[in-house]
This record gives structure tokens, C-alpha cells and sequence, in this order.
């Protein structure tokens, strides 16, 4: 399995998806609950094998992921060869959690207490198990909005 089995909520969400996805390996509802019930094993590999498929094609889609902590934010922009970082670190008690905190950054982009790191590098493994590692750690993916200001602040 490259990714993870999506969960019972993600699945319930793309029920249709599913069953287009049994139905295109000529799988109809009753052979699948014959499946789940007489061998597991392999209703748990048909499992697996969408939820790849599923998570390839989010990552695939996906061009931006941030990820805040109190103090820090870490934004990304992930292009087909390498990825791009901005890391903002706060030296002063804010909390960048909460909505006034976000705020203050997001006016005071270039106060001193502010430090801004940019950089770039080629991915280390595949792109887009790298990315789910990153939304795995707890980032999100975004529009991008907030890399892309900042990204014009610091050249």
C-alpha cells in the first residue's frame, strides 16, 4: 500500500466512486458482499487498492499545503520537480492558532519579531507520497493564497 486505507467516514463520502471502481473490475454488490464475507483478505487488498487510488489522484491535484503551530507556520508550494518552503517563525508570545494571532502576522509580515526563510529542493522520494507525508504531519492543503503573499514579501 503506498498511502493509508482512507477511513469509514472517506469511504461512506465517496461511496459511488466505489462501486465505480468495483463495477470497472466487473465486481457487482452481491459478489462484493460475497467478498467482504467469504475472503477478507482480499476485500481488504480491493479496500487498499482504492483508497491508492484515491489519495494518488488528491495528490496529484495538490499545489500548496501549510501547516501552523503556535509559533511557527510552514507553508509549501509543490511543483512537479521540486517543492518550495516558506517558513515563518514568531520570537514573541502570539499564538498563530488563534484568529487575532493569524491576523497580527498577516499585517505585521515584517516586524522584527517575525523571521522568514525561503527555500527550495528536489523531492527526496516520490512527489506525491512526499506530499501525503507533509498532510500526514498534520499540514493542510490550501489555495495557496497565503504562500503566495508571502512569497512576494520575501522575493
Amino acid at each position: 500500500m503506498k498511502y493509508r486505507q482512507l477511513t469509514r467516514e472517506q469511504f461512506e463520502g465517496l461511496h459511488q466512486e466505489f462501486a465505480l471502481f468495483l463495477a470497472s473490475q466487473k465486481i457487482d454488490v452481491t459478489e462484493w458482499n460475497q467478498i467482504k464475507k467469504e475472503q477478507p483478505k482480499v476485500a481488504e487488498e480491493e479496500l487498499n487498492l482504492f483508497s491508492d487510488v484515491v489519495w494518488d489522484d488528491v495528490m496529484e491535484k495538490t499545489k500548496y499545503v501549510e501547516h501552523f503551530s503556535e509559533t511557527t507556520v510552514n507553508l509549501f508550494k509543490c511543483d512537479a520537480k521540486e517543492i518550495h518552503r516558506i517558513a515563518i517563525k514568531i520570537n514573541w508570545d502570539i499564538n498563530l492558532l488563534e484568529q487575532n494571532g493569524f491576523e497580527w502576522l498577516m499585517k505585521n509580515p515584517m516586524d522584527n519579531s517575525v523571521d522568514v526563510f525561503k527555500g527550495s529542493k528536489p523531492y527526496n522520494a516520490e512527489r506525491n507520497t512526499e506530499i501525503f507525508d507533509l498532510i500526514e504531519k498534520g499540514g493542510a492543503i490550501s489555495k495557496g493564497e497565503i504562500f503566495d503573499y508571502f512569497s512576494q514579501l520575501v522575493g
